[in-house]
């Protein structure tokens, strides 16, 4: 993914595979059926369960085709479309598209068909689809994508879906379908009163032509019975009650885990290892040197050992002596960045955008600021630590993986290892937590490159501490700024100078993953005088995009700084940053991804009326008020806190004000946003990642620790039903909350914290 528009919009640009997936949903009976050989269309039709006496379609919705029977039994499911299937017994099923990775999308796509099919949750089955880009376009988890992306194509799958259904009620009774009305899972006659459920009309509904979506009525907003309710997950009892569903979970016959250690410094070789002894070690089958490459998101080199058990893998990892080749490797530290970054932001950098008279405003204004902003790198630091199981096996390469982006496995693995894509089958599994960490599957090719030297399923398994060594960071930042106010306290001017990092050996015009600033990230279209000067560094550390890339820091430095400017000017905050927004209107052309400041104001306005802004504190206690938009999303968020003597800083209460057009599930969007405080409230405490020698210098949670449960704020989420259609919530609600504590703590003890995480400013959260 990429950032191409002012707004930090995340628009995907992965490559993604054309080809058709065939997904065994059952692993452990397709891996029986493979040893017999290639498997008949016929043995995937009933290994998948979706045979059944019927039929099957695989139908792009908005491309009609005629309906065919699979088998000539009388009793066929209907499923005009790859999410909708309804069985002759009532059974309805529909297929998730997308990776589960805990942003509610597993709940929340399948609600969107489940309306328009009008039928009631109670009566759907969800299950995970297969990964099938003919059938279901892009598959993938981030940006907070999935629900702009999916909303009207999976409207479209219920409505076509409904409308056959309708037709097949009207045949029946011979009436008009105008005479009939679907409702909770059934098609009800209007003149008689007759009803016929949806199970009783499948296979007639089987035997009719698939219609054009385009000429199918969707339903009005006001209409909605289950979009907009609060439903709970559907994975709930089985997360709960231990039922396997992620990566580390997973078990075939026979199967071997591995573990691949690589350089500690990024980029370094294989020079020798002790592989003889560790062979000789309890339970290990083997070890190996893999060559690997150079390219970061790829295979790269070092030292996989397989064993009988992943204790016994790991126990052999940590006998494992390897001599590096450090010629290529990654030689940074983050003491010298930091010293390079200081020196670079006083000098004058590439103009990259600029708006009026920066100099001479300043030179004019009545009171000048001038600040240095420092945020570190910071890991992804999922739960559940990267694994993959892989299996090759007569020429077929099976992948079971938690990946954020399962359609580029194929791709990345075939041209690692020369297999033909189509001899590459890949099946999703919920993934333990990502956060942007995920969007690449570098550990995926490792246990495909591993299984592909062995005769039996590989579960590749990652320590703590290789998630944490071997990460896709966000990347750190540095801003020097300066602004100006003029005497009736209007912020006139507004300079940044920063480092724009650039991959090492590649570009230097583009840079890292969520690693550039632009005057879109600034949000404040009133500022007359504008300038963004970049100073480019390259960076062999690699970068990745972390939960909301790119506005995760931004929003703390340019909200943070127009706070600073309002405290200089004297003004209360909450008026001065209304002040930014300027008039109600769209910046652009009326497109989600632009900025409208009508949604920004009115999210600004109730974050600030449920907190009771501007309310008398007592001594220790103070509000901070900041705004972000982000993937697609207005969120406002007022911070209370209570800061000792001994700068211990308790947030007593996070007010969020949002707005993301209609919320379609009132369960996992008050878990979006409360996890998103959270998540944030976690990185701004204390967490970073620094490194010496191009070597990362954290390992397990004791040097990169996340929050406690103490320290959780009470968290008020109110939101804003606007008429625009539904955006993400995995990602928007996380950018307002440091800089909301950080102008809280200057409120209540008049100190501006300008580095991050606050701990290296003595600030304590408890």
């Amino acid at each position: 993914m990429s950032h191409y528009e002012e707004g930090r919009t995340l628009i995907p640009d992965v490559d993604m595979p054309a080809h058709v997936v065939d997904k065994i949903n059952s692993a452990p009976a397709m891996f029986d059926e493979a040893k017999k050989g290639p498997l008949s269309r016929r043995q995937f039709l009933k290994l998948t369960g979706i045979a059944g006496g019927g039929l099957v379609l695989s139908v792009v919705v908005g491309q009609p085709r005629l309906a065919s029977a699979e088998t000539a039994e009388p009793d066929k499911p209907f499923a005009p479309n790859g999410y909708i299937q309804i069985k002759p017994d009532g059974t309805i099923v529909i297929a998730a598209k997308n990776p589960e990775i805990g942003q509610g999308v597993k709940t929340t796509l399948p609600m969107i068909i489940a309306e328009e099919l009008d039928v009631a949750w109670s009566q759907v089955s969800v299950v995970q689809s297969d990964i099938d880009k003919e059938r279901y376009g892009a598959q993938f988890a981030g940006g907070s994508m999935s629900t702009p992306m999916n909303w009207k194509p999976l409207r479209e799958a219920g409505a076509v879906a409904k409308d056959m259904l309708l037709s097949a009620a009207a045949a029946t009774w011979a009436v008009s379908k105008d005479s009939c009305r679907a409702e909770n899972g059934q098609v009800i006659n209007t003149n008689s009163g007759a009803i016929l459920t949806y199970g009783q009309l499948a296979s007639a509904a089987a035997g009719l032509p698939v219609p054009d979506a385009k000429n199918i009525k969707l339903k009005k907003r006001e209409d909605y019975r289950l979009l907009g309710s609060f439903v709970t997950g559907v994975d709930n009892p089985k997360i709960v009650t231990g039922e396997p569903l992620y990566g580390v979970d997973q078990k075939l016959p026979g199967m071997l885990y591995a573990t691949f250690t690589k350089c500690p410094s990024f980029g370094g070789s294989v020079k020798s290892a002790n592989l003889d002894s560790v062979k000789q070690l309890d339970g290990v089958v083997d070890a190996f040197i893999i060559e690997g490459g150079d390219e970061q998101t790829g295979l790269r080199p070092g030292v996989a050992i397989i064993a009988k058990s992943t204790y016994e893998a790991f126990k052999a990892a940590d006998a494992l002596k390897v001599e590096w080749n450090y010629d290529n490797a990654a030689s940074e530290s983050w003491s010298d960045l930091v010293t390079k970054a200081k020196a670079l932001t006083k000098t004058q950098g590439e103009v990259v955008s600029s708006k009026g008279d920066v100099k001479g405003a300043i030179e004019a204004a009545d009171k000048v600021v001038e600040a240095f902003y420092t945020y570190p790198f910071v890991a992804h630091a999922p739960m559940e630590p990267q694994n993959c199981t892989a299996w090759y096996n007569n020429g077929k390469m099976q992948i079971l993986a938690p990946s954020q982006t399962p359609q580029s496995i194929a791709p990345l693995v075939a041209g690692t290892l020369g297999i033909e894509e189509s001899d590459i089958q890949v099946t999703q599994l919920r993934i333990g937590g990502g956060f942007g960490r995920r969007l690449m599957n570098d550990y995926v090719v490792e246990a495909a490159a591993i299984a592909h030297k062995v005769s039996a399923p590989i579960k590749l398994m990652w320590t703590r501490e290789a998630d944490t060594a071997h990460d896709f960071y966000r990347v750190g930042g540095f801003h020097n700024l300066t602004g100006g106010v003029d005497k009736e306290g209007k912020l006139t001017a507004l300079r940044d100078s920063t480092i724009t990092f650039y991959e090492a050996d590649k570009d230097a015009a583009k840079p890292v993953r969520g690693g550039n600033a632009s005057s879109g990230d600034l949000q404040c279209p009133e500022i007359a005088n504008l300038s963004f000067e970049a100073h480019r560094l390259p960076l062999k550390i690699p970068a990745g995009w972390w939960r909301a890339p790119g506005s995760c820091t931004m929003a703390w430095v340019y909200q943070s700084f127009i706070h600073e400017m309002s405290a200089a000017a004297g003004r209360d905050h909450l008026e001065f940053l209304l002040e930014q927004f300027g008039e109600p209107r769209w910046l652009g052309k009326k497109k989600a991804r632009h900025f409208n400041t009508e949604r920004a104001i009115a999210v600004t306005k109730l974050a600030a009326e449920k907190a009771n802004w501007g309310k008398p504190m007592p001594k220790g206690k103070g509000q901070g008020l900041s705004f972000y938009f982000s993937h697609l999303g207005y969120f406002a968020e007022v911070a209370e806190v209570t800061v000792s003597d001994r700068n211990e800083v308790s947030v007593d209460r996070v007010v969020v004000a949002a707005d993301v057009g209609m919320l379609l599930n009132k369960a996992g969007g008050e878990n979006q946003v409360e996890g998103s405080v959270t998540d944030g409230l976690s990185t701004l405490a204390g967490q970073e990642i620094t490194f010496e020698n191009g070597a990362v210098q954290q390992g397990n949670f004791n040097t990169y620790p996340l929050l406690r449960m103490p320290a959780q704020p009470i968290i008020e989420t109110h939101w804003v039903t606007s008429k625009y259609p539904p955006s993400g919530l995995g990602e928007p609600a996380l950018p307002p909350l440091a800089p909301a504590v950080t102008n809280a703590i200057y409120a209540a003890t008049g100190h501006r914290i300008r580095t991050l995480p606050m701990s290296k400013e003595g600030y304590r959260i408890v």
